[in-house]
Order: structure tokens, then C-alpha cells, then sequence
């Protein structure tokens, strides 16, 4: 039987769980996390877009070194504290070593048999500009915080990326002067604002 190119997600869960098995991984710091991720935490972290969509072969979903790093990465960044909001800024348009050096993960240690490191580009499709590199690499400073993006969560689940972090009057006056712009999103159903309430 020829050498599958990448793994099924049971044995991508298995890698990941064995990639942090260990004492360089604290775990979860609150009981809110999982500390292992499972079969659907992996598939929600892809419907989120903390993950890229794995390759189809058939009805054959198959995941690939990329993959592997994105989640170590994801659950050391939880580790340290992180919200899922500030890793998605973090992650976001990340190289595969820049991945592979916040997963921890040496690069004998994740590459897969008779596979590609990235994950290729699917035929037909549109590019997802949100995956593309940025101009500026997001990086975490030796202080544990994000130094190139910052996020800042609106009602209705919308996220505002920002290039610094902004202090707590530069909040509240982002969420005011977004208010008009997220009522108008609801009327028009591009947006739920479950409490209508003012920002």
C-alpha cells in the first residue's frame, strides 16, 4: 500500500497530542481550555479559521504538516494565557516557521511522509486575502504580548484588527463610533446584534 500524503484527522489529533506531551507544555491555565485538543475542537478551530481547511481526497479529508503546527501553536498560545481572538491576529498570515517556532516543533519532528510542507492551493478557487502574509510579521515581544496586531470584539461577534494595542478610552471610543456602522449591518441581516443595546 503506497505512504499517505498527510494524515486523517484521528491521526492528526494523535500527533498534536503527542507534540505536546511533555514538561515544555504547562497546559491549560484555567479549566476553561482543553488542554489536548480533540476531533471537534479541530474542526471548529478550521471553521473559525484558526486552521486551514484540510485537503479533500474524495470524501477524504487530509491534513498536512501545516495543520499540526497551527494547532501546537494554537494550544501553547493558549497556554500562555492568550484569548482565541489574540491568537487569530497572531496566527494570521503566519509562515510555516514562524508557526513551527510558536508550536515549539523542530522540522524532522512534523514532516509527514511523501507529502509537501503547505498545503497547496485548491484549483478554481478564489485566494482568501486573510491568509495571505501581512506587510508586517505578527510577532509576540519577550513581555508575552501581541506587539504587531491587537484586536478589539464588537457586538455581533465583529473584530476590529489593529496595528497597536489600544488603551481603554481608545475601546470605548472604537465600540461608540462603530455603533452606527453595527446597527446598520443588523438592518440589513450582515450582522446579529442579539441585545440591540448601545455599545
Amino acid at each position: 500500500m503506497p505512504e499517505q500524503a498527510g494524515w486523517t484527522l484521528d491521526e492528526l489529533v494523535g500527533r498534536v497530542c503527542a507534540a505536546l506531551a511533555g514538561a515544555a507544555y504547562p497546559g491549560s491555565p484555567n479549566g476553561r481550555v482543553r488542554d489536548l485538543p480533540d476531533r471537534r475542537a479541530v474542526r471548529w478551530y478550521t471553521t473559525t479559521g484558526l486552521v486551514d481547511r484540510p485537503v479533500m481526497q474524495g470524501r477524504n479529508a487530509i491534513y498536512r504538516t501545516r495543520h499540526l503546527l497551527q494547532i501546537v501553536a494554537v494550544k501553547r498560545l493558549q497556554a500562555q494565557g492568550y484569548s482565541l481572538a489574540e491568537i487569530q491576529a497572531t496566527l494570521a498570515g503566519a509562515t510555516d516557521e514562524t508557526l513551527r517556532r510558536l508550536a515549539g516543533m523542530s522540522a524532522e519532528t512534523t514532516t509527514e511522509p511523501g507529502a509537501p510542507a503547505a498545503v497547496p492551493a485548491v484549483k478554481g478557487r478564489r485566494s482568501r486575502f486573510w491568509a495571505e502574509r501581512p506587510a508586517v510579521e505578527p510577532t509576540i515581544d519577550s513581555a508575552d504580548t501581541v506587539t504587531a496586531l491587537a484586536a478589539v470584539s464588537l457586538p455581533g461577534g465583529a473584530m476590529l484588527l489593529l496595528p497597536a494595542r489600544p488603551d481603554d478610552s481608545d475601546i470605548h471610543a472604537i465600540r461608540a463610533a462603530a455603533a452606527p456602522l453595527l446597527e446598520f449591518l443588523a438592518d440589513r441581516g450582515l450582522l446579529s446584534l442579539d441585545d440591540r443595546s448601545p455599545l
